[in-house]
């Protein structure tokens, strides 16, 4: 079974550790530790990141608890067999969305691409050999990019980020 703190800890870093950013042109907007104010404004950790009180042990864990709720129980993180499976998933759907994320999931394991992880998504992207899984769904992800990218020029400026992110996952084992 997948592990929550390795994957939390790889994809830390790829959104900037704990740190407060703000990218023209990205669609989040304001972020602090990879949490988009746009789609989380009600998360209780805004409370100190606007009082600048960034090394708080409570922010710290809110970003974790954030985490675990919103992506890796949404993924089924924990039912993976495959810590490399578990990980690229949680890493996309903290980047792309749960829902997005799970829906190439399923599309790579060929299973109906609800959004929606159940027994069946996890029995098919388990019966996957890890490595076979984790490039074909590298592969997916960088083709959903370039789609953003060709909708929106704008986006263009996140694509090699993106990519090399892709990349660095599917490289990890």
């Amino acid at each position: 079974m997948a592990d929550f703190l390795p994957a939390f800890e790889k994809m830390i870093i790829a959104e900037g550790g704990y740190k407060l950013h703000e990218v023209a042109l990205d669609h989040g907007g304001r972020t602090f530790a990879g949490i988009a104010s746009r789609y989380h404004a009600d998360w209780p950790g805004w409370e100190y990141v606007n009082a600048g009180d960034f090394d708080n042990p409570i922010l710290i864990a809110l970003v974790r608890e954030f985490y675990v709720d919103e992506f890796w129980a949404v993924i089924h993180g924990e039912e993976l067999l495959e810590q490399w499976v578990a990980e690229s998933i949680f890493d996309f759907a903290v980047n792309a969305g749960a829902k997005t994320a799970i829906k190439l999931a399923q599309v790579v394991a060929r299973t109906a691409p609800d959004g929606i992880v159940g027994s069946k998504t996890v029995l098919a992207i388990n019966a996957l050999k890890a490595d076979d899984f984790v490039i074909r769904y590298a592969l997916a992800k960088i083709a959903r990019y370039a789609r953003i990218c060709n909708r929106d020029k704008g986006q263009s400026k996140f694509l090699l980020g993106w990519i090399n992110r892709t990349l660095e996952n599917a490289e990890a084992y």
